[in-house]
C-alpha cells in the first residue's frame, strides 16, 4: 500500500500538456540574429560601394521599423516585441533592397507599410502571410523612377546628394543589359565579387553566399528553397537562352540582379514558406519559373520580389498538398481496412 500512495505522489510531478512536445534551444531573438550577422559583410559591401547615402539608407529603415513596431503595439496595447530582432531584419532586408539614390521618405514609408499594414495589422510576427519587407519593396514601386535609378559603384554618394549629382552617376544594371538583349559588359568577377550597378545589399553575390552558407552551418534555413530556386533559373536559362553565349548568359542570370539576396534570405522566411521539405523544393522551383519569365517577358528586369511574394500566395496550398499522410489514413483521411 505504501508502494501504491508513494507512486500516486509522484505521479501529481507530471504535468500532462498538448503538443507539441519537442523543445529547441532557438528562439526567435537568435534566430533574427543569425540572420542579421549573415547579411553584415553585404552590408559593409554596400556602403563601400556607394557611400555614406547607403548607409543612411539602411540606417532609416531599421530604425523606421523598430520605432513602427513599437509604436503600433503600444498602440494597439500588445506586447513589445522590438528586442526580438524581427523588424530590425525587415528593415535591413528592405534597406538593403533598395537603391542608394532613394529619397530619404521612401525607406520610411517602406517600413511603415512592412511593419504596420503587412505584419501588425494582420497579428504580428507568425501571422503574416507574404513576407513584409518584399511586400514594401513592391509598393515602393509606386514611385518607380526612384526605385530603377542606380548609380555607378565607387562613385559614392554624400548624405545629402542633390538630384543632379545622382542622375550624374546613374548607370545601368546587368539585368537591364539582359533586358536589352545583350550580355552585361562586366567581366564575370566584378559581377560576382559587386562592382556593378543595383540596390544596396544585392550587387556582392560572393558575400550574400557565404551569409546563406552561415545560415546552412548554424541550421536558420535548409538547403532545399535557395537550391531549387536557382537551379530552376540556371536550368531554364541554359534551356531558353537568349543569347548565343550560353554560359555567359546562364551565369549573368544568377549573378546579376537580385536572384541571391532573395533565394537565401527572403524566401525561406519561416512564417511565408513551406513546412515540409517538399512543399520547399516545389516553392522554390516555382520562384525560380515566376523569375524567368518576368525577367524574359514582363516590363521591367527583375522578378525576384515578385516571384516570392506570388509564392507567399501559394504556401498554404503547397502544405496542403504536400503534408505528410497520418499513419492507417489515406489523403482523404479515411482509414485502410
Amino acid at each position: 500500500m505504501n508502494d501504491v500512495k508513494n507512486m500516486a505522489d509522484e505521479s501529481m510531478l507530471f504535468t500532462v500538456s498538448p503538443s507539441p512536445h519537442l523543445r529547441h534551444g532557438d528562439t526567435t531573438r537568435s534566430i533574427m540574429t543569425d540572420v542579421i550577422i549573415a547579411l553584415i559583410p553585404a552590408f559593409i559591401w554596400g556602403v563601400i560601394c556607394f557611400g555614406l547615402r547607403a548607409l543612411a539608407v539602411v540606417a532609416l529603415s531599421v530604425g523606421s521599423a523598430i520605432f513602427f513596431e513599437y509604436g503600433i503595439q503600444k498602440i494597439l496595447k500588445k506586447n513589445i516585441t522590438i528586442r526580438d530582432g524581427s523588424a530590425s531584419l525587415t528593415g535591413l532586408l528592405l534597406g538593403l533592397s533598395l537603391p542608394t539614390s532613394v529619397p530619404y521618405f521612401m525607406p520610411v514609408v517602406g517600413s511603415f507599410f512592412a511593419i504596420v499594414i503587412v505584419k501588425q495589422l494582420f497579428g504580428g510576427i507568425g501571422k503574416n502571410f507574404m513576407n513584409p519587407a518584399l511586400a514594401a519593396r513592391v509598393f515602393l514601386f509606386a514611385w518607380p523612377g526612384e526605385m530603377i535609378r542606380f548609380t555607378e559603384p565607387f562613385k559614392r554618394l554624400g548624405f545629402f546628394a542633390s538630384n543632379k549629382a545622382i542622375d550624374a552617376i546613374s548607370t545601368a544594371t546587368p539585368l537591364g543589359s539582359l533586358k536589352e538583349g545583350v550580355l552585361p559588359d562586366i567581366a564575370w568577377g566584378d559581377l560576382i565579387i559587386g562592382r556593378s550597378g543595383g540596390s544596396i545589399g544585392e550587387v556582392s553575390s560572393v558575400l550574400l553566399i557565404v551569409g546563406g552558407l552561415y545560415l546552412l552551418v548554424r541550421k536558420v534555413i535548409s538547403w532545399h528553397i535557395p537550391v531549387s530556386f536557382i537551379g530552376t533559373v540556371a536550368l531554364l536559362a541554359a534551356i531558353f537562352p537568349q543569347n548565343e553565349d550560353t554560359v555567359a548568359f546562364i551565369f549573368s542570370q544568377l549573378f546579376a540582379g537580385g536572384l541571391i539576396l532573395g533565394a537565401f534570405f527572403m524566401a525561406t522566411d519561416y512564417v511565408t514558406s513551406p513546412i515540409t521539405n517538399k512543399g520547399k523544393l516545389i516553392f522554390g522551383a516555382g520562384c525560380g519559373m515566376i523569375v524567368i519569365f518576368i525577367r524574359y517577358f514582363g516590363g521591367y528586369p527583375e522578378g525576384v520580389s515578385f516571384a516570392i511574394l506570388i509564392m507567399n500566395s501559394l504556401v498554404y496550398y503547397i502544405d496542403k498538398i504536400t503534408k505528410p499522410r497520418a499513419f492507417g489514413k489515406s489523403r482523404r483521411g479515411a482509414k485502410h481496412g
